[in-house]
């Protein structure tokens, strides 16, 4: 239509300063304000549905959750803090505390389980977005953070200051994985375990069926179900029976083929025995 303006949104009783439209139900959107709110509208009516109050300053910035599991909304604020809000029950999951400064803008990463927030104070702050534990805090020198970005195919996180930009690698892109002595590979995508045998997928029925070396084999995955942690090591015990997952400072004990949780604790690292059951 020419980019004709055919709607207005009016509520807001100060500047509007962002507006995020929710990915899980495109009708939707939010709008943060130095009104101190955050209000959440849809395209067919002029009016908002609902505010969601609590900042005890101007709202500068926010993000929805990138999948369907939680129905949260991110916030920062001049009051610097950040919270994280059910937009379904309209009240506050957390706050997290921390920045001495305006916060500027706040992203839940698409890929990791990860909140980041950049402030005026000079830093950008990583949280986990499960536990809300404080991860890391990122100071480069460079004046204020301003602008923060990422995408869903990679551990990438772009961060924008006063005096230019920086992009860094979060974690690794190796994958966290254990194959036990009959070619059983268990393995983690995010929170998400998989399970799959590579016994015999190269060699064929003849001597001339095998793959050649290098090839890609055809393995077809089995979804086992979700981590209750987000895991950075994952382990078979020596016969094969269990897999120890460890991660944020915990570990828990499943059984290879069901995901059923038989221990946990906590723990940095974890090392099964080489004899017995592990």
């Amino acid at each position: 239509r020419g980019f004709d303006c055919t709607q207005i949104f009016e509520g807001h009783a100060h500047y509007v300063m962002q507006v995020k439209f929710n990915p899980k139900d495109t009708n939707t959107f939010a709008s943060a304000s130095l009104d101190r709110t955050i209000k959440v509208w849809g395209l067919g009516s002029p009016t908002h549905h609902y505010t969601l109050e609590g900042h005890e300053k101007g709202v500068n910035c926010i993000d929805y959750y990138p999948s369907g599991d939680k129905p949260y909304i991110l916030s920062g604020a001049d009051d610097r803090t950040v919270k994280i809000w059910d937009y379904q029950t309209k009240s506050i999951v957390h706050t997290l505390e921390g920045h001495t400064h305006n916060v500027c803008a706040v992203m839940f990463h698409p890929k990791l389980p990860l909140i980041a927030s950049a402030s005026e104070d000079g830093t950008v702050r990583l949280w986990q977005s499960s536990t809300y534990r404080a991860e890391t805090t990122l100071n480069y020198g460079m004046e204020r953070a301003w602008a923060l970005a990422a995408t869903k195919e990679t551990n990438m996180l772009a961060i924008g200051f006063d005096e230019g930009c920086v992009c860094i690698e979060l974690g690794s892109d190796d994958p966290v994985a254990s194959m036990d002595a009959t070619g059983k590979i268990v393995w983690a995508t995010n929170n998400d375990i998989q399970t799959a045998t590579v016994r015999g997928l190269a060699s064929g029925s003849g001597d001339d069926d095998g793959l050649p070396d290098g090839e890609r084999l055809p393995i077809v995955p089995r979804d086992l179900g979700s981590c209750e942690l987000y895991p950075q090591m994952l382990k078979h015990n020596c016969n094969g029976r269990f897999v120890a997952v460890c991660g944020d400072g915990e570990f828990i004990i499943y059984t290879a083929q069901a995901l059923r949780n038989k221990a946990f604790g906590q723990a940095l690292d974890f090392v099964w025995s080489g004899s017995g059951t592990g």
